[in-house]
């Protein structure tokens, strides 16, 4: 026999409300986006909200699901996965960085990054969480370019745990000028002046 449904039907839409909530927290990172923020933005009761999507943590997780589906914020799998030559990749990946960041149709910047800003101690388990997204996306750089270095497309003296790092701090120190206003030209010269220190093969 079925479970009678408990408590009110919802009376919002969940993906518009997320949506809301993903773009807030893009704009003002992880604790100075407060509970009151959410709810007046998405425009339910905090009730509605614990009820919808569990506590603030877990519609932030799934805000960062949401934020990994904007067309373009994929650009570091796309550029990994489609260019021949992890050189091309790179390159691509800090193009495609460089018009995402400054796309002015959505907040400037990375969600994952600008989130991150503003962590505190009592938010230890996001910030874990976040370190280990970054982590992830280091690890696949370091995963290329070893891979590069094993097919002789760097120098067998090329420290590519350094090169991933380097590539890393380029990457999130874009999207911070981005959220500092810079344009899609100025972070495009970032982009081509970090290409010129590949390592000479």
């Amino acid at each position: 026999m079925p479970t009678p449904a408990r408590g009110r039907p919802r009376t919002f839409d969940r993906d518009a409300a997320l949506a809301t909530a993903t773009r807030l927290f893009w704009e003002r990172g992880y604790h100075a986006t407060a509970l009151s923020d959410l709810t007046a933005a998405m425009g339910i009761r905090s009730a509605s909200l614990y009820q919808a999507f569990g506590d603030k943590q877990s519609l932030f997780r799934e805000a960062v699901a949401t934020y990994s589906a904007v067309p373009g914020a994929d650009f570091v799998t796309v550029a990994l996965a489609e260019e021949p030559t992890a050189r091309a990749a790179f390159a691509r990946l800090l193009r495609d960085a460089a018009h995402f960041y400054s796309d002015p149709s959505h907040p400037p910047g990375c969600l994952v990054i600008t989130a991150a800003t503003n962590i505190t101690p009592q938010d230890a388990a996001v910030e874990e969480y976040l370190r280990g997204l970054r982590r992830a996306n280091l690890d696949t750089f370091r995963t290329r370019l070893a891979a590069a270095q094993h097919n002789g497309e760097l120098p067998a003296d090329t420290d590519t745990d350094a090169l991933a790092d380097y590539f890393a701090v380029v990457v999130q120190g874009m999207s911070q000028r981005a959220r500092d206003g810079a344009e899609r030209a100025a972070l495009d010269a970032v982009a081509t002046l970090a290409m010129a220190s590949w390592p000479a093969g």
